[in-house]
Parts: C-alpha cells; structure tokens; sequence
C-alpha cells in the first residue's frame, strides 16, 4: 500500500509539471541554480521538506531535461549569518533564492537584496509581511495557513469533548485545565497556533483554563523539559497538553514516559511529522494536523524553475498574486496510517 501510494504522489508530480511546464527543453541540457538557506538544520519538519525538495528536483530533471543545482546552507539560528548567505548566492548569480527565514523581521531587507540583483526570492514556512513581499515583484511565499492548523488542531480537542466529555475533563469540574508549548516568538505561526486553538475551543462553548504556557522553540528536549517542571506542579490536574508542533507534543510524551504516568492527558500537535503520526496512530496522541511537506516542495521548486525560466505563472494556484498555499488535514487514529506513508 506505501509502494502505491508513493507512486501516485510521483505520478500526479509528474502530471503537474507537465501541466505547468509545457513540453521538455531540446538542445544542450540548461542549469537553473538555486540557493536555499534554511534557519536551522535539525528541525524536523523542515527536514522533511529539504527531502521532498530534493526528490521534486530529480522529477524536474528528468522531465523537463534541465539541470537543477539545488545548494543548502544552514543558518543555525543567527540572521546575520543567514544574510551573508543570501549574499553569497546572489554574488555567485543563483537563479533563485529560496528563504526558510530566521527573523521574519528581517524579510524586507533580504528582499532588497534580491530586487537589487534582480533576482527571484521566495520564502517558504516562516512567512514574512505582506509589506515585504510587496517589496519586489519577484518577492514570493510557499507555505499554509497558520489560522486553519490552530483551527484543525482545537477542533481535535472540541471533538473528543463532544463525544465524550469525561476523556477530556477528567475531573469533572466542566472546564477543560490545559497547558500550551509553543513554538519561538518570531514566527507567526507560533502566535497564530496558539491564539486559535484555544478561540476554537471557547468558540465551541467549552470552558477552559490555562495551567502554563512556554516557549519550547518547537524542539523536541525542551518541550520535555517543561513539561516534566509541569507534571510535578500540576500532576493529574493537566487535562490537555496543546502544543505548537509534533516534536512538542513528543517532548510531553517522553516526559510522561520519564516520570512513569500512564494516564495521559489528550495530547495535541500539528505537522504530521513521521513521529507524530505514529504517536496518533498508538493512541499516545490524540491526534495532529497534517501540514503537507511534500507539496510544499512541490511548489517551491515548480515556481524557482519558472521564475528562472521566465515562464508565465498563469498555471499556479498563486493566492493574492504572492502566495502558494496548501491545505492542512485534520489527523485522528482513523486516518493516520494514511498520512504516515505519504511521509
């Protein structure tokens, strides 16, 4: 059934590129340069798509006989060395740019430097102003709405309620007791998935009180490391652990397994990643949001190679002239398996 599905990804790729694309290039093979600067190597979820962008590269090559140089640099987390990189590939004239951006503050300054040299640039997943993209003509951002994972992932939490109250607010007081990991600061998606998934589940007529929240930096050790300061102050008082991303919702995990809790509290994440859709699929979660690392990549490199081509972009699904956004998919044991080999 993997065998199967990860076929048809391949084949309905194929059928867009073609679709976009137009007929393979004749003459002497042609190289487009592309430059991806990614804010930090050991992300998961980024991981996840730097793989798929290298997968969608090969598919490009192979039809539309054009040469993709596909060169990543990691920022580590510090801006300054992420505009030296930028520098660095619109001084070697790279044909596009593709920007996981550090701070997205500092977006409308790398813009400038991509509309001084004339070249494309397009962020992916930390998503800038819409100021700053209106910066450049040629100034672009791939990625989902941070509003509907918050959405997806407090309706997970709103479902199990409906259907059955006392697996959720287990001390039957009438009010959902939760406690939130979020992501940093600077990035929007962080913000916006907390602020929602906590609307949608006021909005849903369930009364809830915040325990704690903290900035876990969507990484996997702190979120644990939190979570274990929390277990110890709150113990079965935790009714829902809300979590910015999967690899938060894991840490919350390991630091249950650590203090030897059975009784876990509904646990909630968003990305789909290969662990947290196995954490779903076990029970240990009670479920995710889907954020589609493989379209994504999909889009990124099918709108690098014809930014650099010069072809029109009539054929892109291309939001508010600037943005190519995909779905979120709500994530149960039910359809779990489902997602895991897409991974």
């Amino acid at each position: 059934m993997q065998t199967i599905r990860r076929a048809a990804a391949i084949l309905l790729a194929v059928l867009f590129l073609l679709a976009s694309c137009g007929k393979p290039q004749d003459g002497p093979v042609d190289t487009i340069k592309i430059g991806v600067s990614v804010y930090r190597q050991d992300d998961t979820f980024i991981s996840l798509l730097v793989d798929h962008l290298n997968e969608y590269a090969k598919t490009y090559e192979q039809i539309k006989g054009v040469k993709l140089q596909l060169d990543f640099s990691y920022a580590q987390y510090n801006q300054s060395l992420q505009n030296d990189q930028i520098d660095g590939f619109l001084q070697k004239d790279y044909d596009v740019v593709l920007v996981n951006v550090v701070d997205r503050t500092a977006a409308g300054g790398l813009v400038d430097k991509a509309k001084t040299a004339q070249k494309p640039i397009i962020f992916f997943n930390r998503e800038p102003v819409r100021e700053d993209l209106d910066r450049w003509r040629l100034a672009y951002y791939v990625g989902a709405d941070a509003a509907e994972s918050g959405e997806l992932e407090g309706r997970l939490l709103v479902d199990a309620y409906m259907d059955d109250p006392a697996r959720l607010d287990r001390n039957g007081d009438g009010v959902l007791q939760y406690v939130m990991l979020e992501g940093d600061p600077g990035h929007q998606d962080s913000m916006i998935r907390t602020e929602t998934s906590v609307r949608t589940l006021t909005q849903a007529g369930i009364r809830t009180e915040k325990l704690a929240s903290s900035i876990a930096n969507w990484q996997r050790v702190q979120a644990s490391t939190k979570m274990l300061l929390w277990i110890e102050k709150f113990g079965s008082r935790i009714e829902a652990v809300i979590a910015n991303n999967d690899d938060m919702a894991l840490g919350a995990l390991d630091a249950y397994a650590n203090t030897g809790v059975a009784d876990l509290p509904a646990i909630v994440g968003i990305d789909g990643t290969p662990g947290g859709l196995q954490a779903v699929s076990d029970g240990r979660m009670l479920g995710t949001v889907y954020n589609d690392s493989s379209s994504q990549a999909r889009h990124l490199i099918q709108l690098a190679c014809q930014l650099a081509a010069g072809e029109s972009l009539e054929s892109l699904p291309l939001t508010d002239s600037k943005y190519l956004l995909t779905p979120y998919i709500h994530i149960t044991s039910e359809n779990a398996a489902l997602y895991s080999d897409a991974e």
